[in-house]
């Protein structure tokens, strides 16, 4: 079964509300599986362990065990994310109803279970993860569908827009929402404070010139340009790095998946007596 859009009018009343990390994790693996591996989609409750706890394209890494799953997959049952498939022999098989849950398209879907996924990132870190599953060709194609998400409530900012604009989803607790937003908040005033200093030093350079022998690292660095946006060249380089170490997580995640489908076909082969 492959993923699919709902129609419009089940798309229309989202039921979305905030879940534990656990419970994010699981729902992001259903969506970036059915977008990447449709073939293992529907997945039964091993693969889900094993792409809950894969080290690439994961933040933080964890080590979660069946039990801990299966009662993540019951709370999401419960609240309408997750359903049951049947028709699988004894293996159970779950997916996702998160298209009707968030109420969204698939792009933006890929958008969110990126999140899910990883967290807050920065704009150009998350296009580029989330084309993966979604063409997304560029910044100027993500804005928008951020736009779409902040309007729905799904996504909002923890920095300021511009350079290095960081940006996560809304299904945090009210309690570990408030940390995050604290967090940002104390790293931009550090932030804003180093960049008082680094002035204050520029204007005593301008005066009295560089201290002697000063090392190349500590003189002033040569701004990029006087918007928001850095120099396209070093951008595009930036993402294709993203790109790259995308690429090898994947591979090492198809890796994962086919061992984990040959466990399960030897297993039961085991049970049918073959």
């Amino acid at each position: 079964m492959n993923d699919s859009t709902p129609s419009a009018p089940q798309a229309a009343a989202p039921r979305w509300q905030p879940i534990n990390a656990m419970d994010r994790r699981v729902a992001g693996v259903l969506v970036e599986k059915a977008k990447t591996v449709p073939s293992a989609y529907p997945m039964s409750l091993n693969a889900i362990v094993t792409a809950a706890n894969q080290k690439s394209n994961r933040f933080p890494v964890t080590q979660l065990d069946p039990e801990q799953v299966e009662e993540s997959l019951e709370r999401l049952r419960q609240l309408g994310a997750v359903g049951l498939v049947q028709g699988y022999g004894r293996v159970s098989k779950y997916r996702h109803y998160l298209y009707e849950w968030l109420g969204v398209d698939k792009v933006e879907l890929a958008v969110m279970a990126e999140l899910l996924l990883r967290g807050a990132q920065t704009e150009g870190e998350l296009r580029a993860r989330a084309a993966r599953m979604e063409s997304i060709p560029d910044l100027t194609a993500l804005r928008p569908i951020l736009a779409s998400l902040a309007a729905k409530r799904l996504v909002f900012s923890l920095s300021p827009e511009g350079r290095g604009h960081v940006v996560t989803h809304a299904l945090y607790p009210p309690r570990e929402l408030e940390h995050l937003k604290v967090q940002y908040a104390a790293g931009a005033m550090a932030m804003a404070a180093g960049s008082g200093e680094e002035e204050s030093a520029q204007a005593t350079h301008a005066v009295v010139g560089p201290p002697p022998h000063a090392p190349a690292a500590a003189l002033p660095a040569t701004r990029e340009g006087a918007g928001d946006s850095p120099d396209p060249l070093r951008r595009e380089l930036e993402e294709l790095r993203v790109q790259v170490a995308q690429l090898r997580e994947d591979l090492n995640e198809l890796a994962a998946t086919l061992q984990q489908t040959d466990i399960e076909v030897r297993r039961l082969k085991d049970e049918l007596g073959s």
